[in-house]
């Protein structure tokens, strides 16, 4: 129970690695907050784990601070704020569109200051406070044909060291987690749409030295450990959990 009366938002959390990590916080006796844009969704998972859904669009500010007042009305206090929601698109810098480009970084960037932005006075106020962001192997090491989604993962690791930096004094740790490609329903939803999802599924196990997709419960295990008092002098940290992608996998025999 390492995150006993402790209040914790996730957001992004309706499915795969946001579910995961709500579902290992709850299970560790937090307070959790399932917050995402499909509230239905967000509602379903909050009823599997006994937490509370919050409709939250957080590339909207008015949302946001909605959701951030909401959760200190009922609970009085937030403890931990997971920025996970996120998403991704194909295409370079010529062929991706200037909608999609503002459309990706207004959620996957964007949306981690604003709920940063209104949940910091709350735990600067209490003087204690554990910001946890998704970032991405592909942060510093990129893939191919997703340049929108490896900017704005760059931007989300330099922010996450600023943001340590900018609120230490504060009593807040701000951390982030580097998943590799995690087998969940993002990926099954490619695959549906793929004449050759065996052959894709192998191209993306094979990212890994490990040889495999990850699991959302794995990449969960290490946003518990960021979130608990396990992590005490962690500050500024990107914490990579990606199978060994981010090494590559040129092995020789």
């Amino acid at each position: 129970m390492e995150l006993e009366n402790k209040v914790c938002i996730v957001t992004g959390a309706a499915s795969g690695i946001g579910k995961a990590i709500a579902t290992i916080f709850a299970k560790n006796g937090a307070s959790v907050i399932v917050a995402d844009v499909n509230v239905e969704a967000a509602q379903a998972t909050a009823d599997e784990i006994g937490a509370t859904a919050i409709g939250c669009n957080v590339a909207i500010n008015a949302e946001v601070q909605a959701l951030v007042e909401t959760t200190v009305a009922r609970f009085g206090r937030i403890d931990v704020l997971v920025n996970n929601a996120g998403f991704g698109l194909t295409g370079n810098v010529v062929t991706i569109e200037e909608q999609d480009w503002d459309r990706l970084m207004s959620v996957n960037l964007k949306g981690m200051f604003l709920c940063a932005k209104h949940v910091i006075p709350v735990m600067a106020r209490q003087k204690s406070g554990s910001i946890i962001n998704t970032t991405s192997y592909t942060a510093t090491s990129a893939i191919a044909n997703r340049t929108a989604y490896v900017a704005s993962k760059g931007g989300v690791s330099a922010l996450t060291r600023a943001m340590a930096l900018d609120h230490a004094a504060d009593g807040i740790r701000v951390n982030a987690v580097a998943p590799g490609t995690i087998d969940s329903p993002y990926f099954d939803r490619i695959f549906a749409q793929s004449e050759t999802p065996q052959v894709l599924r192998a191209a993306l196990e094979a990212r890994a030295v490990m040889n495999r997709m990850g699991k959302p419960e794995e990449i969960a295990e290490a946003f518990l450990f960021l979130a608990s008092d396990r992590s005490r002098f962690a500050t500024g940290s990107i914490l990579t959990v990606d199978g060994g992608s981010s090494i590559g996998n040129h092995l020789v025999d």
